[in-house]
């Protein structure tokens, strides 16, 4: 499951991409829109931000813009920016690997096999959803 944190980032980020491209959207702007809040959505920001998947513009007029276009930005990217990895358990994870201590021969454990096709198709189907498409839907 997504974390509320996942959940509102991507929130955050359908309203953004929503705007015009030069438009910048104040915090309280976004979390009026979307139902985040403030404080909360502020920190959310800050790691979009530290992502590369948003700007921000400081001043009386400031605020927040995609940085990266919202054809480019998918599921499987916010999913690992605010919850890790996508894999069920570290042992099938491709960038948060770690061998399991309770297995014998990494090879043969049909656990880990399963698990990796589990990551496999939902890397695809997360990869395969961008929030341009989401704002088409």
């Amino acid at each position: 499951m997504l974390s509320h944190k996942a959940k509102y980032a991507l929130k955050a980020l359908l309203y953004l991409a929503q705007q015009e491209e030069t438009h910048i959207s104040r915090t309280i702007e976004i979390a009026d829109a979307a139902s985040i809040p403030k404080k909360f959505l502020e920190q959310i920001l800050l790691d979009l931000k530290r992502g590369h998947f948003v700007g921000s513009k400081q001043g009386k007029f400031g605020g927040y813009y995609l940085l990266k276009s919202k054809n480019d930005i998918t599921l499987a990217d916010i999913h690992r920016l605010f919850d890790g990895a996508i894999a069920l358990l570290p042992c099938a994870s491709l960038n948060f690997y770690e061998r399991c201590s309770d297995c014998v021969d990494e090879s043969e454990c049909l656990l880990r096999h399963g698990l990796i096709t589990i990551r496999e198709e939902t890397l695809k189907a997360m990869q395969g959803i961008t929030i341009a498409s989401l704002v088409k839907k």
